[in-house]
C-alpha cells in the first residue's frame, strides 16, 4: 500500500502538496536504487508492516468509531509515514538492520488523525519494538497537551485485555507499564532535565514550543538506545522565530537537496511528511483542502471543513487561523498586515540571504540607495535598512525595489535567545560584545554602504540615535530625522504592502526579515491611516519599521518629512 500510495501521488491521482510529492518521488527513486548492493539501505517489507499491523489491533478511543467498539483503519498516507519511517534498514556496517530514521517529522493539519497514530507508535515502541526496558515519553509544553497522546494511548490497553495479557501491562494512574523488564510510557512537561533513557519520545504542537530543551535532553538521553525514535507532530503555527518552523526550513530545503548536490543527503536520518497546501494555491478552493488534509472526509469531515471555508471567506478576522490550522500555513500573527506568502514569493535567489558583502557589492554598487535606522532599543535588534530604488522612473517586475537588510544584536542577548543563537550560527545576524548593541558597528556598516553605492540619505528616527547621527553628519553623510507619526508610516506601509503583493520589491528571503514582516500587524482607523504595531513584547518589527521609512524617504523625493505640528492636520 505505501508503494501505491506514493504512486498514486506522483500520478497526480491523489492530491498532495510539494513537500508530499517530493518525499513519494524520493521514496519510489530511493526503491529502485536500494536493489543495487551499493545503496547503503535496504527496504525491509516486514519491518516496515510490523507496526501498521499492530495500531490496526488497537481500539479507536474516541468518537463515533469509539462508540461502535471499532478498530483503527490506517489510511493509505498513514501506512505510506510509517512504513517509510520503519522499513528503511541500514544495509552493513555497524548499524547493520537498524533503522535508517531515527525522527519523523509529521505536519499534518488539525483533526487528521495524529494524535491517534502517535498513541499507536507509542504502544509500538513499547511493546512489540523488541527494546529491553523500553522508555517512552510523551512530551508537551503543557499538561494537558501531553495527555492528548497518552490519553487515548491508555485507553487503547484498558479496552484491549489481550494486549494486556500479552505484554503484561498495568495502567496505573499517570503511566503504562511492563513489570517485567521495567518498561514505561509516561508524560513529560517543559524541560525534564537529564535523567531519562527514552528509546521514543513524542512531541506533540511542536509549534508551541519556545525553544529545543524538551526535544534536545529527549535527544542526549538516547545515546545508550540501539534505534530511538523520536516523534516530532504538529500543525502550523504562527511563531516564525520558534524552533518548529526552522526545522521545517531545513527539512524543506534538504528534501530539495539544496547544498547537497541535487538531492537529500543519505546520512539525513530524519523522515519529514508535510501536508500543507502550497504557496500559490488558491485558499478558498475546496480543492486546496483536500490537498492538505488527507483525511478530508474521513476522520475530519468534509463538510465541517468547507463550513470553515466559508467563515474564512465572509470574516477576514478567521483567515488566519484558516489559514493556519486547516491549510496548515504558517502566517505568524493572526491579524498580520503583511501577506507572508506573497512576501516570500518575492525571493530572488540572485540578492544575498546573509548580508554578504561581497556578493552585495558586486551586485549592487554604485546603485542609488537609501539607508535606514531602527534603534529603538539597545539590548535587541538594531535594524539598519537598505533600500535600492529602481533604476527608471517606474517600479516594474525587471526593474523593481531591492532590499537588504542587517540585524545588530549583542552577544548577550543571543545568547539567552534560541532563536537569535540559531540565526547567528547561520551568519544572519551581527552580534556585537557585550549586553548593549555597539553603534560603532552600524556605523562602520554605514561607512561602508556610503563608500560602495550613491547614499542619498539616512533615515532616523531620533530616539536613541543622536550622539551616531552627530557623528554621521560631522563626517558629511546625508542624514534624515524620520519621525514614527502616523502621518509618516501610512502611506509607507500601505506602499509596502502594495509592492509586495505586486512582486515589485525583491530580497533575499532571510528568515529573520520574514519572521519580522510576520509579526507586523496595523488597523486603518476612521480615516484610512495605518500605523505598524507588534502583537506582543517579544515580536520584533525593527527592520520592517526600518524599510517603511527608507520607502516613506523614497516616496517624497528624500524631502524632509513633516511632523504633525507641520501637517495640515495639525
Amino acid at each position: 500500500m505505501a508503494r501505491q500510495y506514493a504512486t498514486d501521488v506522483i500520478t497526480g491521482k491523489i492530491p498532495a502538496g510539494k513537500q508530499i510529492r517530493a518525499q513519494c518521488l524520493r521514496f519510489l527513486d530511493e526503491l529502485k536504487r536500494s536493489r543495487s548492493a551499493e545503496f547503503p539501505f535496504r527496504f525491509d517489507d516486514e519491518k516496515a508492516s510490523r507496526p501498521c499491523r499492530f495500531i490496526e489491533m488497537l481500539p479507536h478511543s474516541k468518537g463515533q468509531w469509539a462508540k461502535k467498539k471499532e478498530r483503527l483503519i490506517l489510511q493509505p498516507w498513514q501506512v505510506w509515514v510509517i512504513c517509510a519511517t520503519f522499513g528503511w534498514l541500514h544495509r552493513g556496517g555497524e548499524q547493520k538492520g537498524l533503522r535508517r530514521f531515527r525522527r519523523l517529522f509529521l505536519v499534518v493539519p488539525r483533526k487528521n488523525g495524529k494524535s491517534a497514530i502517535a498513541a499507536g507508535l507509542a504502544l509500538y515502541m513499547l511493546c512489540y519494538d523488541g527494546e529491553f526496558g523500553a522508555e517512552v515519553y510523551s512530551g508537551a509544553t503543557n499538561e494537558k497537551q501531553a495527555w492528548e497522546v497518552f490519553r487515548p494511548a491508555r485507553l487503547m490497553v484498558q479496552r484491549t485485555p489481550g494486549l494486556k495479557r500479552r505484554f503484561g501491562l498495568e495502567v496505573p494512574a499517570k503511566a503504562i507499564v511492563r513489570e517485567e523488564d521495567g518498561s514505561k510510557f509516561e508524560t513529560i512537561v517543559g524541560d525534564p532535565g537529564d535523567g531519562q533513557s527514552p528509546s521514543c519520545s513524542i512531541h506533540d504542537e511542536y509549534h508551541e514550543h519556545a525553544d529545543d530543551a524538551q526535544v534536545d535532553t529527549m535527544i542526549t538521553g538516547m545515546g545508550a538506545r540501539d534505534q530511538p525514535l523520536q516523534i516530532l507532530i504538529t500543525t502550523a503555527g504562527e511563531n516564525l522565530a520558534g524552533p518548529c518552523y526552522a526545522l521545517i526550513q531545513e527539512e524543506r530545503e534538504k528534501l530539495a537537496g539544496i547544498g547537497h548536490n541535487g538531492g537529500p543527503p543519505l546520512d539525513h536520518d530524519t523522515f519529514f511528511a508535510e501536508y500543507a497546501a502550497d504557496p500559490e494555491d488558491d485558499w478558498k478552493a475546496e480543492a486546496t483542502l483536500r490537498k492538505a488534509n488527507p483525511n478530508f472526509g474521513i476522520s475530519v469531515r468534509a463538510d465541517f471543513l468547507i463550513a470553515r471555508l466559508r467563515d474564512a471567506i465572509s470574516t477576514p478576522r478567521k483567515r488566519g487561523i484558516f489559514k493556519t490550522k486547516h491549510l496548515n500555513l504558517w502566517v505568524a500573527a493572526k491579524a498580520a498586515y503583511f501577506d507572508v506568502e506573497k512576501w516570500r514569493q518575492c525571493r530572488d535567489e540572485a540578492i544575498p540571504m546573509r548580508f554578504a558583502e561581497a556578493a552585495a557589492l558586486e551586485m549592487l554598487r554604485g546603485r542609488r540607495c537609501i539607508l535606514s535606522l531602527d534603534l529603538a532599543s539597545k539590548v535587541d535588534i538594531a535594524a539598519l535598512e537598505y533600500l535600492f530604488p529602481p533604476i527608471g522612473d517606474k517600479a516594474t517586475k525587471e526593474d523593481p525595489y531591492i532590499r537588504l537588510g542587517r540585524y545588530f544584536l549583542p552577544s548577550e542577548t543571543v545568547a539567552n535567545t534560541p532563536s537569535y543563537a540559531g540565526w547567528d550560527a547561520q551568519a544572519l545576524i551581527d552580534v556585537t560584545d557585550g549586553n548593549i548593541v555597539d553603534y560603532e558597528e552600524i556605523e562602520l556598516a554605514i561607512d561602508e554602504a556610503v563608500s560602495a553605492f550613491q547614499v542619498e540619505s539616512v533615515a532616523y528616527d531620533p530616539h536613541q540615535a543622536t550622539m551616531l547621527v552627530t557623528r554621521l553628519q560631522k563626517k558629511g553623510v546625508p542624514v534624515i530625522e524620520y519621525r514614527p507619526i502616523v502621518l509618516n508610516f501610512s502611506e509607507p506601509m500601505k506602499q509596502l504592502d502594495a509592492l509586495t503583493k505586486a512582486g515589485l520589491i525583491r530580497h533575499g528571503g532571510c528568515p529573520v526579515m520574514e519572521w519580522q514582516m510576520n509579526n507586523v500587524v496595523g488597523k486603518p482607523d476612521k480615516k484610512d491611516n495605518v500605523y505598524p504595531n507588534k502583537p506582543r513584547e517579544e515580536a520584533k518589527i525593527d527592520n520592517p519599521v526600518a524599510l517603511m521609512a527608507a520607502l516613506g524617504v523614497a516616496m517624497n523625493g528624500n524631502a524632509e518629512p513633516r511632523s504633525f505640528w507641520e501637517s495640515e492636520a495639525a
